[in-house]
């Protein structure tokens, strides 16, 4: 797992003051991480020992070995697809749909373990508040998850919408954003700044903000409720977006059976819309 990975599904088991830091380095990530032992502890206002602690707490023999994984980290995460492509290993002699299907179950697996379960509960109690409005949205390759998902939470329950069309009317569908309610974003490498933005200037209207982002974290991240990191590292030139949407499917089934009465309730009630119009009536 990369470190800020680490560090997050750390955080329920760590002592008070290494949380302190825990929480400083994922709301000043990348940056207080390569900086110095004091100038993280002042920061986290803890003490040089307690870094030191927290790091060997992740696994690491020093904070130089911490920080040079941290730079390996950031160097993944800015990569390109053509620079991706070039650092891709030779092809093996293994046929390329089993090679691409042993990569998808693997990231598959990395997920599971990446994603903590209280922080997918805490992801379907937003999804299951029918109090609150949700909105839906992803980047260049991601949009198309958050339409999905958005299609079927409709089906489920009340109040759903995917936040369409051209960038410059973003702000415009901002009017109808309340407190309390509750905006899904899909963000992954190289991340979108028009994303990071709208998500700014959702929790100005003090919307609650759940993140489906990949292990390097969208910066989107110091905005979220709730972060679900997603492996999609496939070895290849893009990277992959299955583990994206087994998670926005694992979602949907878990919020389907919390509104279960009502889920049903309104199925039902599509279902006779759909035979009203068969029947021409």
């Amino acid at each position: 797992m990369a470190i800020r990975e680490q560090v997050q599904a750390a955080l329920g088991t760590l002592p008070g003051a290494e949380k302190k830091i825990a929480h400083a380095f994922l709301a000043n990530y990348p940056s207080i991480g390569l900086s110095t032992i004091a100038e993280l502890a002042a920061l986290a206002g803890t003490s040089a020992p307690t870094v030191l602690r927290f790091v060997a707490r992740l696994g690491f023999d020093s904070y130089p070995d911490f920080q040079r994984v941290l730079r390996s980290d950031v160097q993944a995460q800015l990569m390109s697809p053509l620079e991706r492509a070039r650092s891709t290993g030779p092809v093996t002699d293994n046929p390329a749909l089993k090679a691409s299907f042993a990569t998808i179950a693997a990231n598959l697996d990395a997920t599971l373990k990446a994603v903590p379960e209280s922080e997918f509960e805490a992801a379907c109690d937003l999804l299951s508040d029918q109090k609150s409005t949700v909105y839906l949205l992803g980047g260049r390759f991601t949009d198309s998850i958050a339409a999905y998902m958005a299609a079927h939470l409709k089906i489920i329950r009340p109040n759903v919408r995917h936040f369409g069309g051209q960038t410059s009317t973003w702000r415009d569908q901002l009017l109808d954003v309340r407190p309390g309610d509750v905006a899904v974003f899909f963000d992954i490498r190289r991340y979108q700044s028009d994303l990071v933005r709208l998500a700014e200037l959702m929790v100005e209207r003090k919307a609650r903000i759940l993140l489906i982002t990949d292990p390097w974290l969208s910066p989107i991240a110091r905005s979220a409720r709730v972060v679900l990191p997603c492996i999609v590292d496939a070895n290849r030139t893009w990277d992959s977006s299955v583990t994206l949407m087994a998670l926005a499917e694992a979602l949907i089934d878990r919020v389907s059976r919390v509104q279960s009465d009502s889920a049903r309730a309104r199925m039902q009630a599509l279902e006779d819309i759909h035979w009203n119009n068969l029947q021409g009536r």
